[in-house]
């Protein structure tokens, strides 16, 4: 098997929890996620069957999602599953609001959550926090916030369209946009509209997934995911180009440019342009095309 498959995760389920699903459905052990969803959240969550995971790194990394936010309190998680403190409860005039958030839309600078998976000194973050270790100096990160835009808000509750680059803490922004109305923040429920090309509206549940047939069918066209330009071989180069030989004598695409290389609508493998080359980065066996 080779392909990708938009799972919509639901609530409550590890991104884990997923990928170990899909392994006992297929018998496959080479499968992978791209970007993480935490348990509380539900949404899109872009899976790998096979060598698939093997392009997960060309997969365009924009997010999407919907939050829920409720002021007037903070947790030690930065939502509603840890321990809330209340802070104040007083109602944000709207105005307030809309500057406070567009504070955080741009190249933005933010701590991770102390409950999460960044790694610190060796350790998860959550694996400390949940021995009651809260690090000081967790190391801030530099993410992008392209929008923020306001769906629905009430002085109290707000729910918040956000798009964003990878590696975005939405709990993080939420806890942020608290701290700077000085009311406190958590965020209450989270929803990954889309992850690259991935989208809500072509996500499965797993619900829908019983058998390997299941899987295949709802595997999705990889050149639909993967935006590059396609370079096209015919079958008597197949064979030189699996075997990892350049092809010769290309004019076309920049210097550096990745280029998904295919035969008869079948993705191939990868290529980079060196020069008038394009040089093989990634091949996949014929037999795992046949999807």
């Amino acid at each position: 098997m080779f392909g990708f498959i938009n799972i919509y995760k639901q609530k409550g389920a590890t991104s884990h929890d997923v990928v170990a699903g899909l392994r006992r459905i297929t018998g496959i052990k080479r499968i992978g996620h791209a970007g993480t969803l935490d348990p509380m959240a539900e949404g899109v969550l872009p899976v790998a069957i096979g060598n698939a995971s093997r392009l997960i790194e060309y997969l365009t990394d924009e997010k999407v999602y919907v939050a829920e936010v409720e002021l007037g309190i903070e947790s030690d998680t930065c939502d509603t599953e840890g321990s809330i403190t209340p802070k104040d409860s007083r109602k944000v005039e709207e105005a307030e609001f809309l500057t406070a958030i567009n504070r955080f839309v741009g190249d933005i600078t933010q701590i991770p959550p102390a409950h999460s998976a960044v790694h610190y000194k060796g350790k998860r973050l959550y694996e400390l926090a949940r021995n009651g270790v809260i690090p000081d100096d967790i190391p801030a990160r530099n993410v992008h916030v392209d929008s923020i835009e306001v769906i629905e808000f009430d002085g109290h509750r707000a729910k918040l369209e956000i798009s964003c680059s990878k590696g975005t803490y939405i709990r993080s922004i939420v806890r942020d946009i608290g701290d700077s109305l000085g009311t406190g923040a958590v965020m209450s429920g989270l929803l990954r509209k889309q992850s690259g090309l991935f989208k809500l509206d072509t996500a499965v549940s797993t619900e829908k997934l019983q058998t390997k047939a299941d899987v295949e069918r709802h595997f999705i066209d990889l050149f639909s995911v993967l935006p590059y330009a396609r370079y096209t071989i015919n079958e008597g180069n197949l064979k030189q180009f699996m075997n990892g030989v350049a092809i010769k004598n290309v004019s076309e695409y920049i210097e550096g440019e990745a280029v998904l290389v295919e035969c008869k609508d079948r993705l191939i493998g990868v290529a980079r342009k060196n020069g008038l080359s394009l040089n093989a980065v990634k091949v996949f066996p014929i037999e795992e095309l046949k999807v």
